[in-house]
């Protein structure tokens, strides 16, 4: 799909879906660490963005709005001003335990309503929202940070890039620790339910299948994390992947040789599932059929998403 990028997916199939991490520079006496933070005193710290912008952010911003990145800010225990919905309709359901209470703003960020929640940091998750002299016209509004993007981005990278300018390092480390120790945990627990057993995610939204990729998204997770055999349609599809999910033709699923099959349904009425094709795939037929929702994480990129998939794969597997 995109190079679809996660938004531009939810756009085009009204339903989601996916990048080097840059070094931030100082400006005037700065001292710059490691990491390539620069300090300037107490209040204020200077970072370079994914686009070359050199942003002054605050220390301690508390109004921020970071459309598509809300994972990343709940993660931190940063709750935004507002947040990314597609015609305030569509929202990031997982989240709305921590984010039930605020307000939405639509995905492409209108300049009007970006003004209204009066932010002291806008955070972009991809360099198409800031083309043109879109990046100008909100900085005036607050300070304008692109995070780390592109297609072999991981969410690692961009909690480290995002953590980094909020100043919650710390945070983020601990966020990962945490997240490593649950996936030991989960191979150790389910070991022999893992071990040896194939696996593949689809996504059937407006009658049409996509293929989560090897190296994206959940495809990262089940492979190269817990370790879930590849089927070999997957790899097939994954070779020429350019975003997390990819269309699949009936002809091709009917090669799918998986002993589980994760379905994301965003389309409960489609005619696919009539068809002999999917009837006939042996995780079907066996009862190893685990389906969600698009109000699940399975559409998402993030610690927390990873995290709900995670939980999700016990609950299947318990």
């Amino acid at each position: 799909m995109k190079q679809w990028s996660k938004r531009s997916t939810w756009l085009t199939l009204l339903a989601a879906c996916s990048l080097t991490l840059l070094g931030a520079c100082g400006t005037n006496n700065d001292s710059t660490d490691s990491s390539g933070s620069a300090t300037t005193s107490s209040e204020i710290a200077t970072f370079t963005d994914a686009m070359g912008n050199e942003v002054t952010v605050p220390e301690n911003p508390q109004r921020v709005i970071g459309s598509y990145l809300e994972d990343y800010l709940v993660a931190l225990g940063v709750t935004p001003v507002a947040q990314w919905t597609v015609g305030n309709d569509s929202d990031q359901a997982y989240l709305q335990d921590k984010l039930a209470d605020v307000p939405r703003i639509n995905y492409d960020l209108p300049y009007e309503d970006v003004l209204s929640f009066e932010p002291d940091l806008l955070l972009m998750d991809s360099s198409s929202m800031v083309e043109g002299d879109k990046y100008e016209q909100y900085s005036k509004i607050a300070p304008t940070y692109v995070v780390t993007n592109g297609e072999e981005v991981t969410w690692r990278e961009r909690l480290t890039d995002i953590a980094k300018v909020l100043h919650k390092e710390e945070q983020a480390a601990q966020v990962e620790a945490d997240y490593d120790d649950l996936v030991a945990a989960t191979k150790e627990a389910y070991a022999d339910q893992i071990k040896g057993k194939s696996i593949a995610v689809l996504w059937v939204v407006n009658n049409s299948v996509f293929m989560v990729s090897e190296t994206k998204s959940s495809g990262q997770l089940l492979y190269h994390e817990l370790g879930f055999e590849v089927p070999t349609l997957v790899s097939e599809i994954s070779e020429s992947a350019t975003a997390d999910w990819s269309a699949v033709s009936l002809e091709k699923l009917a090669e799918l040789d998986a002993d589980y099959l994760i379905l994301v349904n965003s389309d409960k009425g489609a005619d696919f599932f009539s068809e002999q094709v999917w009837q006939n795939l042996d995780a079907v037929k066996n009862n190893h059929l685990w389906e969600f929702g698009p109000e699940s994480s399975w559409l998402y990129n993030g610690p927390i998403a990873y995290t709900k998939m995670i939980e999700d794969i016990q609950s299947k597997l318990d």
